[in-house]
């Protein structure tokens, strides 16, 4: 989602912080984030991330035939308002950090350490 919304910060670090947390790392994040159809995930998560896609561009376009998609890969109707929740939660969140203009490092080992200790640690811990 980040990505789609072009914020530099965002995408770094849930890039890297998705990317800790799968065998296939960092390429299959790019995957994901350069063509999803190719991309080697499971159909449901393709349908949500279809979705999420949407609703970045906007609410409206989340049609029923998206949402049946999403339904006939096994999403659940909790699924699918979540895909839609957290999209449109992060098209705000990306919009707020970069009105903010939030210091985006264009080296990715500070995100990658950085995921790397939320991972081992969770967010609360220093």
């Amino acid at each position: 989602m980040s990505d789609l919304n072009a914020c530099t910060f965002c995408c770094a670090s849930h890039s890297a912080f998705a990317a800790a947390q799968l065998p296939a790392g960092m390429p299959l994040v790019e995957q994901v984030r350069r063509d999803l159809d190719a991309a080697p995930v499971e159909a449901k998560l393709r349908a949500l991330l279809r979705i999420a896609g949407a609703v970045q561009r906007s609410g409206r376009e989340v049609t029923t035939e998206l949402v049946e998609a999403a339904r006939a890969e096994g999403a659940t109707d909790l699924e699918i308002h979540d895909a839609v929740l957290i999209a449109a939660a992060f098209c705000m969140y990306n919009r707020y950090v970069d009105g903010l203009g939030t210091l985006a490092p264009a080296d990715p080992t500070g995100y990658t350490r950085a995921a790397a200790h939320i991972v081992a640690h969770g967010y609360g811990a220093r």
